[in-house]
């Protein structure tokens, strides 16, 4: 029996085909985070790992993950990192992970996100992240 080999797609069509795939309201929710996330982070790498897309930039910055009735923004040293708009609303008892789970019809504070995207990227280069502004409104 012959063994056909499919060629590797690359990380960025995988996500990509992964948003097509969904969809409901929670592909439209994951290609708006990969936008901003690009535009907050336009040097991070986007991967594929663990079935889910992931952004680094010396080192895991962010996976969004599509869950049955949420999507999730995990960052991977969100406990280091000043949310001064309070975004992370779970997995606060983690270690050194946050997470922001976005479901259908969230609106979501694409500015206050470029500013964790880019305290996360910051903290992995070694640099001390910016304080964010602060905002009464999520």
């Amino acid at each position: 029996m012959m063994r056909v080999v499919q060629p590797t797609m690359i990380a960025s069509e995988q996500i990509t085909q992964h948003i097509a795939g969904l969809a409901d309201w929670r592909g439209k929710v994951i290609a708006q985070l990969r936008k901003t996330i690009r535009e907050a982070a336009p040097k991070a790498t986007e991967e594929w790992k663990w079935n889910t897309p992931v952004w680094s930039q010396k080192g895991n910055v962010v996976a969004v993950g599509a869950f049955h009735d949420h999507v999730k923004v995990n960052f991977f040293k969100g406990a280091s990192l000043d949310d001064a708009h309070g975004l992370f609303n779970a997995g606060r008892e983690a270690k050194g992970s946050r997470a922001i789970d976005i479901h259908e019809g969230d609106r979501i504070n694409t500015t206050a996100l470029k500013e964790l995207v880019r305290a996360a990227v910051a903290l992995n280069s070694g640099q001390s992240p910016a304080p964010a502004a602060r905002s009464k409104k999520r």
